[in-house]
């Protein structure tokens, strides 16, 4: 079975090998910037799927393009930018994690890809179509057929169960957003509810939705260790976030004026 003439067990080989060099190259950028080990990707396994898929798109569609260098750089900057930006956005709405984030850069989309990145993505594609594919290709052709569906099988094996598990990691984790957003929106209506009017009932749900809160997000964080990008703002859709350190601020100030509101009822009853 083909794709394209390309043979569909080389092209899983390719999207596998090139998964790894992308975890590999991700990770030492990150751990270089963070100055700590910083294992980049979602899945279990030293994989990135993003560079996997991004250069299975590049070998199919943009090899018959070699000869041609302008119209080669334009399609992978079009290409390319579209995959990153697919995936970024298929990963927020499933997962409402924020893998990435060009926000901080000029000419960005909803900082999920940016200009700059774009062009990047164009200079890689040359880099591995024209000078590192070649080499893995050949490598690839001359392994003998049953190799090649020996190492299909147990790849394919592998990223089954590490996607598996992954995936039930990842509802756990957005049940725990969902969980911890809606109380936070609760402990903001009972916060602005005990602003209003003074009562220790009041006061001791607001502590009650505090420590249900505290918990839900101890609980997110136990869970969402292998998805790094989730200890920022906690979001559930594009219209809501809420940070915990703000409701706890919130929740802090609450009961200060609480507080010094019954204080000084107190002092005008004596009098």
């Amino acid at each position: 079975m083909t794709i394209l003439g390309f043979p569909l067990p080389h092209l899983f080989l390719y999207f596998v090998l090139y998964s790894f060099l992308g975890w590999v190259m991700e990770t030492c950028y990150c751990s270089i910037v963070e100055r700590r080990l910083v294992a980049r990707g979602f899945l279990y396994g030293p994989v990135c799927p993003i560079y996997g898929g991004g250069v299975v798109l590049m070998v199919l569609f943009f090899t018959p393009l070699k000869q041609n260098l302008a119209l080669f750089y334009g399609v992978a900057v079009v290409v390319m930018t579209s995959w990153e930006y697919l995936v970024g956005w298929v990963l927020e709405v499933t997962t409402h994690v924020k893998y990435w984030d060009y926000s901080q850069f000029r000419f960005n989309l909803k900082g999920r890809v940016c200009l700059w990145v774009a062009l990047i993505w164009g200079v890689l594609s040359y880099i591995v179509i024209f000078f590192i594919h070649p080499p893995v290709q050949a490598l690839v052709a001359g392994l003998p057929v049953w190799l090649e569906f020996m190492l299909c099988g147990a790849f394919l094996a592998l990223l089954s169960v590490d996607a598996a598990f992954t995936v039930r990691n990842l509802v756990l984790m957005a049940m725990h957003v969902e969980s911890v957003t809606q109380l936070g929106q609760e402990l903001q209506l009972q916060l602005a509810l005990g602003k209003a009017e003074l009562g220790g009932r009041l006061e001791d749900g607001a502590a009650a939705l505090r420590q249900r809160y505290s918990d839900q997000v101890a609980q997110l964080e136990r869970v969402s260790r292998r998805f790094r990008h989730i200890y920022g703002t906690l979001k559930v859709n594009q219209n809501y976030s809420v940070s915990h350190e703000d409701i706890l601020a919130a929740a802090a100030l609450a009961k200060e004026e609480l507080l010094r509101r019954r204080e000084a009822l107190k002092a005008r009853v004596r009098r």
